[in-house]
């Protein structure tokens, strides 16, 4: 029997929001029981951290510059294969809600730019169309749908529905359920939470947001209030399965497409290099998934489709720039690979970036445009962070004239990613370098 899918799609969602990434809030019950039971991914991060861009890396399994979705407004066109598009060949029926964000408008998605969905209740803009208890979608026909409830429930509500109607259909099916919380709401600057926990107190404060100045201290609460309501909708999917009989046969998987940094690093709220924008939750449970345990091979939103595919027994690709992650998942695979994450930043700057086991090294091509342009021939290094002894990033080391030798080798992988990425390899300069005091010369590249 082949095996259903449903994809819980967050917002601007940090990975420290839940339990399994150390909040001690208590807000994601469901989440930490999902990751516990099934397989997480401890070690995830986007791409891209922009909402569009990494929506488009998801879909496709490839990167943003590839797809040409590499800032917000650009419509995915049929030219790149979706998910749906696979599981659609593979016999699935395929259903689409919520927030889409690869068309080009604000409203209602034709039919050519919904990347091969069949059923569909969305919007291209979720946050221009809704507000927190106001949820306006559109339907098949485009025909706009006034959904009940708080926009969590209400979207919610809508998948219950989808599922039900899905029961003892011999056709496989594959659900993209995609929230806008905890996302702020545009024409406010607010993370407006439902009003049972719109005053919750944050309880906890992220070490980098506490220590920087920026938002949080307003913002806190209520994005935690909306997490807790976002988690409790992942409950009642699961009863929802549950009572149907479909959760012996049903994957579900739950990520987000990029974090949230509340202004401590831009004038915004992600497009930064930082774990604050890129570190998401990754988990998986149900078929190959259930038992898979702790995975300590990092993962990127580049993965999932192809690890999807491969789970369903649907071929991968050789296109796709992503690549499986079933081998850890079935433990064929037990040491993580060292393969490093790349990063591609847009709409805050042109630029570029790196994640090692130990290093975060980013670049920026600041005579560029972050809009107009997708890349550049010339970077010029930007931020250097030892996250062994600086988990927060608290403090760049670019200017070290200790750490020179780092960025040398750092340099060099990031254009080796750039490369595999289909990029032009480009040239590199450094930083000015700085005395430091007595800083440590690091040798090799034995810690990179």
């Amino acid at each position: 029997m082949k095996q259903n899918v449903v994809f819980f799609f967050t917002d601007q969602q940090r990975f420290d929001s839940t339990g399994m990434g150390h909040n001690p809030c208590g807000l994601t019950p469901n989440f930490d029981r999902m990751a516990m039971n099934g397989t997480f991914a401890r070690r995830a991060f986007t791409p891209q951290p922009v909402c569009g861009p990494a929506r488009a890396v998801l879909q496709t399994g490839m990167y943003a510059t590839s797809t040409g979705n590499y800032h917000n407004g650009v419509v995915l066109t049929r030219d790149h294969k979706t998910m749906a598009d696979y599981f659609n060949e593979a016999g699935y029926f395929t259903g689409y809600i919520g927030k889409w964000h690869l068309s080009d408008g604000r409203h209602a998605v034709p039919v050519e730019n919904r990347g091969g969905y069949q059923w569909w209740l969305g919007a291209n803009s979720l946050e221009h169309t809704s507000t927190a208890y106001h949820t306006l979608v559109y339907d098949n026909e485009n025909q706009p749908v006034e959904l009940p409830g708080y926009r969590v429930d209400a979207l919610t509500d809508a998948a219950i529905r989808f599922i039900n109607d899905r029961k003892g259909k011999e056709e496989p099916f594959f659900l993209f359920l995609s929230f806008l919380e905890p996302h702020f709401q545009n024409c406010f600057d607010d993370f407006p939470a439902p009003d049972a926990y719109r005053h919750m107190p944050a309880g906890y404060m992220p070490p980098d947001l506490g220590a920087l100045t920026g938002t949080a201290w307003e913002h806190l609460g209520g994005y935690y209030g909306m997490i807790k309501r976002l988690d409790e909708a992942l409950g009642r999917i699961q009863d929802a399965l549950k009572s149907l009989g479909m959760d012996q046969n049903t994957i579900l998987a739950y990520s987000t497409d990029h974090g949230c940094h509340f202004k401590t690093r831009n004038k915004e709220y992600k497009r930064s290099c930082h774990e604050s924008s890129i570190r998401i939750p990754l988990a998986f449970t149900g078929g190959p998934f259930t038992g898979g345990g702790t995975l300590n091979e990092k993962v990127s939103l580049v993965d999932v489709a192809p690890t999807l595919l491969d789970a369903c027994g649907i071929p991968v690709p050789e296109d796709m720039q992503g690549r499986s992650i079933m081998p850890y998942v079935r433990h064929e695979k037990q040491e993580p690979s060292g393969r490093d994450i790349f990063i591609q930043i847009s709409e805050s700057q042109v630029g570029r970036a790196i994640r090692t086991d130990r290093w975060k090294y980013s670049v920026e091509a600041p005579d560029k445009h972050p809009i107009h342009d997708s890349g550049s021939e010339e970077y010029t290094e930007t931020f250097l962070y030892d996250l062994e002894h600086d988990p927060y990033e608290l403090h760049n080391l670019i200017h070290s004239e200790a750490h020179a030798p780092v960025c040398r080798v750092l340099a060099e992988k990031l254009k080796a990613c750039m490369a595999q990425a289909g990029e032009t390899i480009p040239v590199i300069h450094p930083a000015e370098k700085k005395r430091m005091g007595q800083l440590m010369v690091f040798k090799g590249e034995e810690n990179l």
